[in-house]
């Protein structure tokens, strides 16, 4: 069975077309003026993990455009009792779910729903996999300040090995041939990096990342991990935190986002995160009007 019509599984299949045709549409669509372009409609948020954006975007989202949500957790429910995904999956589309958005801890959980439930499926990030609404809202962020993806430089530093985020944000800027450099220690941005995408350069040196770079996308360290891998705190803040002084090495116009939470004084510093250059906060409103775009394409209604 293939996955329903209007479903995201994925950014890497995804063709450039459809990406600047759902950026656009998402143009369009504002939340403080409602259209019900989902009115009666039933989007069942399926989330196996925490989630404050993401899953609260999401809810907007869809309410905006007059559909009913239901948030499913898997503590107090019967995912906690050990039902399977699939078990969930058909339980939720026999109480009516139209749209179903899950985040899941496994990579390829979604694409394994897809499989086998007969409404679109949107992956709300699955492991290390991909986060691809995440990645379709920074590109609209990215638009709304550059304008145009052509002969941008993006420096994406922090921990790509376990991002999602990375992952899909290579897939989708290398559609489009922005230059992306990601940078980090090797433990966090082995050299393998370079394979998420044509074009990619791998540095250990933040100061050749951000020289000349137009977008700056920094990710979340994990202080637990760090020391898991035996990497030292005060190190990864001295070689790789981004402060006021390596913001100057970009361009005078380089903006700063980052997709939460973000951890002050590790990945970066306050004057950072509340200066005038960032669009961490941008970045988490354009995640309605983006992903209200998102769930119009589920159902067909994106035109």
């Amino acid at each position: 069975m293939n996955p329903a019509r209007g479903s995201l599984l994925g950014i890497e299949h995804l063709e450039a077309a459809e990406i600047l045709r759902l950026l656009k549409f998402a143009r369009r669509m504002n939340p403080d003026k409602p259209r019900p372009l989902l009115k009666g409609k039933r989007v069942m948020l399926l989330f196996y993990e925490s989630s404050t954006r993401t899953r609260s975007s999401f809810e907007i989202a869809a309410k905006s455009m007059g559909a009913h949500t239901v948030l499913i957790q898997s503590f107090g429910s019967s995912i906690e009792k050990g039902e399977s995904l699939l078990d969930t999956g058909y339980t939720v589309r026999a109480v009516g779910a139209d749209i179903i958005v899950i985040r899941h801890p496994n990579a390829g959980a979604p694409y394994v729903m897809a499989q086998h439930i007969d409404v679109p499926v949107i992956n709300a990030g699955d492991g290390l996999h991909e986060h691809p609404s995440q990645a379709l809202l920074d590109a609209y962020t990215i638009l709304r300040n550059k304008n145009t993806f052509k002969g941008l430089q993006v420096a994406i530093v922090g921990d790509i090995f376990h991002s999602r985020v990375a992952r899909s944000a290579c897939h989708l800027l290398s559609k489009f041939g922005v230059k992306i450099i990601l940078c980090g220690p090797p433990e966090l941005v082995p050299d393998i990096a370079t394979t998420l995408a044509p074009g990619i350069r791998v540095t250990r040196h933040i100061d050749d990342a951000l020289r000349g770079t137009d977008v700056i996308m920094l990710l979340r360290v994990q202080s637990e991990r760090l020391s898991g891998l035996k990497l030292d705190l005060l190190e990864y803040i001295t070689r790789y935190q981004m402060n006021p002084a390596r913001l100057k090495m970009a361009k005078k116009d380089a903006i700063v986002m980052h997709p939460g939470p973000i951890i002050r004084g590790l990945e970066l510093t306050s004057e950072i995160a509340d200066g005038a250059q960032a669009r961490i906060l941008e970045e988490v409103r354009n995640g309605v009007p983006t992903r209200m775009a998102i769930l119009a394409r589920a159902m067909g209604k994106m035109r």
